[in-house]
């Protein structure tokens, strides 16, 4: 029984989405709808010693309110210089800056970047290889699909032949269960409580912070902190 999970491009998700990643046979980006400013695509947060911050892709936006995640440009690149300092500042002190600084200061000094979608996703690959989880990746423009949000959702599960759709529980407001019961798919709600607590920096423990945080203080040990479910 093949799993399947879809969600939107983010910039260095928190822990749960390489969690979901890791727990299914195929994990498509969902890539080809409408962008949402001030939301998790172009930014996410890093904690300091003065709280959380965030660390923001500045994107081309402003008049165009109906487009899509893919074709989202990024402004510029002054921002790459920007997020590694903030990261080596706020994180010099984890006990392993030295190995993931290492990982991660080659893509923030990587020649410019031209669309968000393709930067989120070269970090996701990085960071995935990191942490040993092998699913498969594809993007929802890399199929022709139509019709309203649920029935587009049947539509990828049944492009790479999914038998089970696996999604958090926020989207039980959404989804259409008939229909996807109609369409002989089987839906799995994704629980993300199974994840454990880890050593911090600067005080008590943040849960909603980008998947850094984790591999910062925890280095290859980060896997044991997102494997917990297996497929």
């Amino acid at each position: 029984m093949k799993k399947v999970a879809i969600l939107q491009s983010n910039y260095i998700p928190w822990r749960g989405y390489f969690d979901l990643i890791n727990y299914v046979d195929e994990f498509i980006i969902y890539d080809d709808v409408q962008y949402t400013k001030r939301d998790w695509r172009n930014r996410n947060l890093i904690k300091t010693k003065n709280g959380l911050i965030w660390l923001t892709i500045p994107v081309e936006v402003k008049g165009n309110y109906h487009q899509k995640i893919k074709d989202t440009k990024i402004v510029d690149n002054f921002w790459q210089k920007k997020h590694l300092d903030s990261i080596k500042l706020n994180y010099s002190k984890a006990k392993n800056f030295d190995l993931i600084y290492s990982l991660l200061e080659p893509l923030y000094r990587k020649k410019s970047f031209m669309f968000l979608s393709e930067c989120n996703l070269i970090f996701l690959n990085k960071i995935n290889k990191f942490l040993n989880i092998k699913t498969i990746i594809s993007k929802s423009s890399d199929f022709i699909i139509e019709g309203d949000k649920n029935k587009r959702l049947v539509s990828l599960v049944k492009k790479v032949n999914g038998d089970i759709y696996v999604s958090g529980p926020k989207a039980k407001n959404y989804i259409d269960e008939k229909l996807f019961e109609k369409n002989k798919l089987e839906i799995e709600w994704y629980d993300y409580s199974h994840l454990k607590e880890y050593d911090q920096l600067w005080g008590k423990f943040e849960n909603f912070v980008s998947i850094i945080d984790l591999l910062m203080n925890k280095g290859i040990s980060s896997k044991e902190y997102i494997n917990f479910k297996k497929k």
